[in-house]
């Protein structure tokens, strides 16, 4: 992309009901950075749709017939680890918030937003973001904070050097913390590609491919 052009960020939807897909469609065909691809009213095979489809970022919602938003979600991240995967429910409940995270789903936003919410959602999504509406991540930092503290989680698990660098480490545990991408930057006083850039660094390093994924793995092994 040459300086000065406009993206092309190809969306895919999967949602049972029709006129949620109807109306995402017609939303996202008037943007001039985005082309709607597909959409489906299940995540059956949902791998080979995404193969067909091709898309930069997906609105993925959790109930379907079939199988789950939360299943197709850990099944798609598998074959496609680079794809942007948004969940969207009416549900605020905080397991199935995490269920979602932890199976690979890089943002989660309620189906009550506005609509230059969920645009803003994909387009953060695609740059590599992890959108999140408040209330979810005010659930998300109540969630981290009632953990218990490091040295009370599996005292003889040993973590594994992944060479992050301090600053790398600094905003895991932001990430630990519940802070977003924005409130990373301002904490941190650098910007929000920065931080971008950072995270993508702290991925590769852990072998990870999305927030949920990243804070998993840094809890687990006690890294921050």
């Amino acid at each position: 992309m040459t300086e000065g052009e406009l993206p092309n960020i190809r969306v895919a939807v999967f949602d049972d009901n029709q006129d949620r897909r109807v109306s995402l469609r017609v939303l996202i065909d008037m943007l001039p950075d985005m082309r709607f691809v597909g959409e489906y009213p299940d995540a059956t095979e949902a791998v080979l749709k995404v193969e067909k489809s091709q898309p930069d970022v997906i609105l993925m919602d959790i109930e379907m017939p079939g199988i789950t938003g939360i299943e197709a979600v850990s099944k798609i991240r598998k074959a496609y680890p680079n794809i942007a995967i948004l969940m969207q429910t009416v549900f605020d409940d905080e397991s199935i918030i995490f269920e979602a995270l932890k199976a690979g789903a890089s943002g989660y936003l309620l189906k009550n937003g506005t609509p230059e919410k969920v645009i803003e959602g994909i387009r953060e999504a695609y740059n590599g973001g992890a959108p999140m509406s408040p209330m979810i991540a005010t659930k998300v930092l109540g969630f981290f904070r009632n953990l218990p503290q490091k040295a009370d989680r599996e005292p003889n698990l040993v973590s594994e050097d992944y060479g992050l660098t301090k600053r790398q480490l600094e905003i895991l545990a932001e990430l630990v913390a519940g802070n977003s991408y924005k409130m990373i930057a301002h904490r941190m006083n650098i910007s929000y590609n920065t931080v971008n850039t950072h995270i993508r660094h702290v991925y590769e390093k852990l072998h990870v491919h999305s927030l949920g994924e990243a804070v998993s793995k840094a809890l687990k092994e006690k890294i921050v």
